[in-house]
């Protein structure tokens, strides 16, 4: 209550001097978007304890019968995360899948992590794990190390009644067909610290004759390739696979330094890079239009987070991985408002393109930087975990498009619209949802609404749904999950609505 009523103060207070030049209008004439809500989707890599010790933990008190974590399991349910990308990443690239199935599994040296792999989460626990955290299973297959005919194998395994594999999917107890609807071929295969890197001419080749087999055993999958906002790389690609494409798979971490140094960008820094997803979108669609294929192939950002995952030595394989360094991920004062807020921007901008970007992937769903810190006790939900479930909650199924205007935010001689925000209404047009992501490290900014372009009348009050920290860099931590969503009401004035520092906000307006 204290808290609330600080709030409250603050943002009485900030209409004092504010500027009010910030407006979000109704965009004439527009047609509404349908955006899918696979963009809230979520990762999973077997890379340091997000697979065992994250998700899987056999033995476990807080575990099931089936080694899942059941605390983690009721978490992702929370979220509503409606698809989980498995199993990496640079994993996949040397993994194949017919060790981690049946009752004679061996462990295997894991070349992309210079580890033991057990085998003992593969293909059947991933999908009952999915099942049961009310997901749609998404499998991404070696293009690495892998062959077209292993990940035909593998589509056959999960979704056939008939053939070799369909039976030894029943004789290892699923008789029933998994029906797994999402593949992708190859997982960053464009890049040197990949397993089986492939240059630009063996892609296309590679892709067209794996897609062949996929779809030979199974027509209707959705099926995905490992792309970038690279002219050089994906169009070839479209050029000679397109045809028999349904997304394109782009992927970004915009504190990307981390990989090799743990040293965190400020908040300033990173809000700097909240303009970046646009960028790369707008980039894929101007290689898909060049392409012929803007409409029918969509982007998947099927692996994005603003922090880089820290795992030094990736690619220097003389020098080997500092192991002891991954633990630096746990850091939990890592993961501040500056990472809520930038993943409400990213979002925003992909339900700005709802009708071209249709899957997005959080990574990873638990540890390493993910919205869930996983420990012997229990969980920590960080700020991203209650940004991401506001996005997979409270929005309405359409995006009205906006015109908004905002004034800079500066850091150095880089700037960015200190608010972003994205308009939601439900089929009839009658009731809204407004998504604010007020980047501001410590100032309450102002946003005049068009209440006229939404058939509405000038409330005197909002009812608001606020998640923001005692400071820009405040983080949940063991035993202290204190950032957490508010719901109060917002005074209105002249139109206008103080959105208070370094939040996330929902306006639900009707």
């Amino acid at each position: 209550m204290k808290r609330l009523l600080i709030l409250i103060l603050s943002l009485l207070a900030a209409w004092q001097g504010l500027s009010a030049q910030n407006t979000a209008r109704v965009r004439a004439g527009a047609e509404r978007i349908v955006y899918n809500p696979m963009i809230f989707g979520g990762f999973l890599e077997h890379f340091d304890t997000q697979v065992y010790g994250g998700v899987y933990c056999p033995g476990s008190p807080l575990s099931d019968e089936d080694g899942f974590r059941k605390d983690v399991l009721e978490a992702v349910r929370e979220l509503k995360v409606p698809i989980v990308r498995w199993p990496g990443g640079c994993f996949v690239s040397a993994y194949h899948w017919k060790d981690g199935v049946g009752p004679d599994r061996q462990s295997v040296w894991d070349k992309a992590w210079q580890v033991e792999e057990p085998n003992t989460f593969g293909t059947d626990e991933f999908v009952k794990w999915c099942r049961k955290a009310g997901c749609e299973p998404y499998i991404c297959t070696n293009a690495g190390t892998g062959t077209m005919e292993e990940m035909s194998d593998w589509v056959e395994y999960c979704n056939l009644t008939t053939g070799k594999f369909a039976r030894q999917r029943a004789a290892n107890g699923s008789p029933e067909p998994f029906n797994v609807k999402y593949w992708s071929i190859g997982n960053e295969n464009w890049g040197m610290h990949e397993m089986g890197e492939k240059t630009v001419q063996e892609w296309g080749h590679l892709v067209t004759e794996s897609a062949k087999l996929m779809r030979s055993v199974d027509k209707d999958i959705v099926l995905f390739a490992a792309a970038m906002p690279d002219r050089r790389w994906t169009l070839p690609l479209l050029q000679s696979a397109g045809y028999l494409l349904d997304e394109v798979s782009i992927h970004d971490y915009w504190d990307g330094d981390l990989h090799f140094t743990y040293n965190p960008k400020s908040y300033l820094e990173c809000m700097m890079m909240t303009d970046g997803p646009e960028k790369d979108i707008r980039a894929t669609l101007a290689i898909l239009e060049e392409a012929g294929a803007a409409g029918r192939i969509k982007i998947a950002f099927d692996e994005w987070n603003l922090r880089g995952w820290h795992h030094p030595g990736i690619g220097e394989l003389r020098k080997g991985y500092d192991f002891a360094a991954r633990r630096r991920n746990d850091t939990a004062s890592t993961y501040t408002m500056c990472d809520a807020v930038f993943s409400a921007c990213f979002l925003n901008t992909c339900l700005r393109y709802g009708d071209k970007v249709d899957v997005a992937c959080f990574s990873p769903i638990a540890n390493t930087c993910g919205p869930l810190f996983v420990h012997p006790e229990g969980i920590v939900r960080r700020t991203t975990f209650f940004a991401l479930k506001m996005y997979g909650n409270d929005l309405l199924p359409y995006v009205v498009p906006l015109d908004v205007a905002s004034e800079p935010l500066v850091c150095g001689d880089r700037s960015t619209p200190v608010l972003d925000a994205v308009l939601t209404s439900d089929a009839a047009g009658k009731a809204f949802v407004c998504a604010v992501a007020n980047k501001h490290p410590e100032q309450a900014v102002r946003l005049t609404l068009d209440f006229k372009g939404m058939g509405l009348k000038a409330p005197r009050k909002v009812r608001a749904r606020v998640l923001e920290g005692r400071s820009a860099d405040d983080y949940n931590d063991i035993g202290d999950e204190h950032v957490r969503p508010v719901d109060m009401d917002l005074p209105v004035k002249d139109g206008a609505v103080a959105i208070p520092a370094h939040s996330v906000t929902f306006l639900f307006l009707q």
